[in-house]
């Protein structure tokens, strides 16, 4: 491949394989660098009632793992990024129907991740979670007026967070808002920086628990 050769999905799951059936499903994408066993120490801040299922990224990076090839922070190689969302729907589409509901979450690079899978499969999920991060411009996906239709978003993060260009961070607001079509809950954190902080925590519970009642 001409960016990064990429490795099958690793999938850590909240929940032993017979308890899954008829929950549901949080597909949960860590930021780059990091992997999945890291971002699972979120998992008891979140609803107890739903299935998480920690997928980790497919290209080794940096002591740990990235979504795609970077042409910059927050600008994924359009090959890359498609490859990578290829993955992660065609493993979705070997678990998806055990599950009343299908949600997305990611932070960082895992946002672009997450945005990548929104933007080109909008119907396949009820709602995402979206932190400090990007959606995927100018990566080959389509961004038309209402793509995200019918799918409830909370946006969080920290306007004084430099590690993503506040120039993608402005296009990210202004489609959301205003083109996107999706049900948006916007949250600013001031001072959390480029984390995940409690108080944002207490929002994804409630996001989710509130999600998790609504079928796909």
């Amino acid at each position: 491949m001409p960016y990064a050769e990429q490795s099958p999905l690793v999938v850590r799951w909240s929940r032993a394989e017979g308890e899954r059936d008829g929950t549901p499903l949080l597909v949960a994408l860590h930021g780059r660098g990091s992997d999945e066993r890291a971002f699972s120490g979120i998992a008891p801040y979140l609803p107890d009632d739903i299935t998480i299922a920690f997928v980790r990224a497919p290209i080794a990076e940096g002591g740990g793992y990235a979504w795609f090839t970077n042409r910059g922070i927050g600008r994924p190689v359009a090959e890359s990024i498609a490859d990578s969302a290829g993955q992660v729907l065609d493993w979705l589409d070997t678990v998806a129907a055990r599950h009343t509901s299908v949600s997305v979450l990611g932070f960082s690079g895992g946002m672009a991740m997450a945005g990548g899978l929104l933007l080109a499969r909008p119907e396949r999920f009820s709602s995402a979670v979206l932190l400090s991060g990007t959606l995927p411009w100018d990566a080959g996906l389509p961004t038309e007026p209402g793509r995200l239709a019918g799918v409830r978003v909370l946006w969080g993060r920290d306007d004084a967070d430099t590690v993503i260009p506040a120039d993608l961070v402005a296009r990210t607001g202004e489609w959301l808002r205003e083109k996107s079509g999706a049900d948006l809950a916007e949250r600013v954190y001031p001072a959390l920086g480029h984390a995940i902080g409690e108080g944002e925590l207490n929002d994804i519970h409630t996001f989710l628990t509130e999600a998790g009642n609504r079928p796909s």
